[in-house]
């Protein structure tokens, strides 16, 4: 006969279940932090309530999206730093509904885990509950398995966001016409994508380790590979609240600008991208060149400096480039709309 407490099965056969509650209730004070008012329940049940507040609205339409960090979480482990990952996923999600000018509201978590341990459960939700905090998201709840045989000593992290936007102020791109224009905002490096191709010429071909300081990188390799993914919603929020003719928005992702940028577009329009007007970012100018990778799939592959696109009319060009300014990010005008077939071009790429 069992005696209540003192089975070691679980936790013998790679389980900790004591350890899980021990430190998620150590970070329950920043999940907590982020609640809005529309969030009901408190954490810990089966499911996460929120109450959206329908006096708010006319014709809500709720967006949702779902992604992962990828394989940045192996340079995370090769550094032994877990506190901006979270930032990670939680401004990659934002950005992919915002670009439909919708308002994120609540955001939710999974990790999977061969073995929990701290402090890197602390630190993944602690920046995930951060960078919550810092946009008006709820956590909302989330999902942490430990899984001994499946991950072995990694992990993986994904976050779902749900956001709401008014029917008829959704961005489409259906507006952007020949004659618009194409403003890049920047990034600060790769944010969560093209780290396979990275970590292959980097660590692989070239031998690099991640405390290694490459010429004119000002910084270690490590630091400058895990540069958390820009949340640009502070300016596509105040764009929306202005009324800037703000027609397209692109977030540059896996697939760069030759194919995020089409998946906005209308029938009959192209756009053609000046590659000299797109600052170039030490990182991405490293893997070029030590593995020798072709200028046209560094720009499918990598964000090559800009993490989101805005179409505007020429008449709001200077408008958007002072909003997005004064909300704290770096821009420039990077190409124009022409008459075309959904596609991409670059000019002045160098070699």
């Amino acid at each position: 006969m069992s005696t209540q407490g003192q089975s070691n099965a679980y936790r013998d056969a790679g389980v900790d279940i004591d350890l899980a509650q021990n430190l998620l209730k150590s970070v329950k004070a920043k999940i907590s932090a982020t609640r809005r008012p529309e969030a009901l329940a408190p954490i810990g049940g089966f499911g996460g309530l929120f109450q959206l507040d329908l006096s708010k609205y006319r014709q809500p339409v709720l967006v949702a999206s779902v992604d992962g960090v990828g394989t940045k979480l192996t340079v995370a482990a090769m550094m032994d730093k877990h506190d901006t990952v979270g930032y990670d996923i939680v401004n990659h999600c934002i950005n992919d509904i915002a670009v439909q000018g919708a308002e994120p509201v609540y955001f939710m978590d999974y990790i999977g885990i061969g073995k929990l341990r701290s402090p890197l459960y602390e630190q993944v939700l602690e920046g995930i509950a951060d960078a919550c905090l810092l946009q008006n998201v709820t956590l909302l709840g989330g999902e942490t398995a430990e899984m001994p045989g499946m991950y072995g000593n990694d992990y993986d992290l994904v976050g779902s966001i749900t956001g709401v936007v008014e029917k008829d102020r959704i961005i489409t791109g259906e507006k952007i016409a020949p004659g618009h224009v194409a403003i890049g905002i920047a990034s600060n490096g790769l944010h969560t994508n093209g780290y396979s191709l990275a970590r292959r010429v980097l660590f692989e071909k070239a031998k690099l380790t991640v405390h290694d300081q490459p010429a004119g990188l000002g910084c270690s390799l490590g630091e400058a590979l895990l540069q958390p993914h820009v949340c640009y919603w502070p300016a596509i929020k105040t764009a929306l609240e202005t009324g800037l003719a703000l027609d397209g928005i692109a977030h540059i992702t896996g697939g760069g600008l030759y194919d995020n940028v089409p998946r906005i577009l209308p029938e009959g329009v192209g756009v053609r991208f000046d590659a000299s007007a797109i600052p170039g970012l030490p990182i991405f100018q490293l893997i070029q060149e030590l593995g020798t990778v072709d200028p046209y799939e560094m720009y499918r592959v990598f964000n090559m400096g800009v993490g989101m696109v805005w179409f505007v009319p020429p008449a709001a060009v200077d408008s958007a480039l002072a909003l997005i300014g004064e909300a704290g990010f770096t821009a420039g005008t990077i190409g124009e709309v022409t008459p075309g077939d959904g596609k991409v071009t670059m000019e002045n790429v160098e070699s």
